[in-house]
């Protein structure tokens, strides 16, 4: 049980961090806008990513540094963009009431904005398929199973932590300031991940 509770633990403080594919999630929660859809990706993604760790494909990543070069310029841009989007949307401030006028955003389009979240960061190759593979090969035949499936269920737990528990933020972003805030530090956080990615 030992590498299960490692693998938990683990794989939370890897994962309870602001960064993109959280801000994002937070903010579907509030929109309450394919919030299941959402969740089950980031968190089915983990789940292979973790999994792929496990079986040796770190091992791959290591060896094929330029897999990770073109990932990281592409997630970069992608950043960029997103937090251009944001700053504007800070700029300009929106209400609750303002969302659901909007025509709803195509699952497709959240779809693929939620992958590129996931897959286009260069630093979950790293920290889930490196890192985690790492620790848990040292876990032994046996044990490195115990501590993926820790590592796995932390991420379906904060996933749908994070997704299911913004709907309480509701009352709070009927107020313009609280998303023009929200959107303000989520274009922060993109920007400066941005430019960490190139640097």
């Amino acid at each position: 049980m030992l590498p299960l509770f490692s693998g938990l633990s683990t794989g939370l403080s890897l994962i309870v961090a602001i960064g993109a594919q959280n801000a994002f999630v937070l903010r579907q929660g509030i929109r309450r806008s394919h919030v299941a859809m959402v969740v089950a990706v980031c968190a089915g993604s983990d789940l292979l990513l973790i999994l792929l760790g496990v079986v040796g494909i770190g091992v791959l990543l290591d060896r094929a540094p330029a897999v990770l070069v073109v990932i990281r310029w592409a997630g970069a841009a992608f950043l960029l963009t997103y937090g251009a989007l944001a700053a504007t949307r800070a700029v300009r401030g929106e209400q609750l009431e303002d969302v659901a006028d909007k025509p709803a955003v195509s699952r497709a389009a959240v779809l693929g904005t939620c992958l590129a979240f996931t897959w286009l960061n260069p630093h979950v190759y790293l920290d889930t398929v490196l890192l985690l593979g790492s620790l848990a090969a040292a876990q032994g035949e046996s044990g490195r199973w115990w501590f993926a499936a820790g590592a796995g269920l932390g991420s379906i737990a904060w996933f749908t932590a994070l997704g299911a528990g913004a709907r309480f933020l509701t009352s709070l972003f009927r107020r313009r300031t609280a998303w023009r805030v929200l959107d303000a530090g989520i274009a922060v956080v993109m920007l400066t991940l941005a430019v960490l990615l190139v640097a």
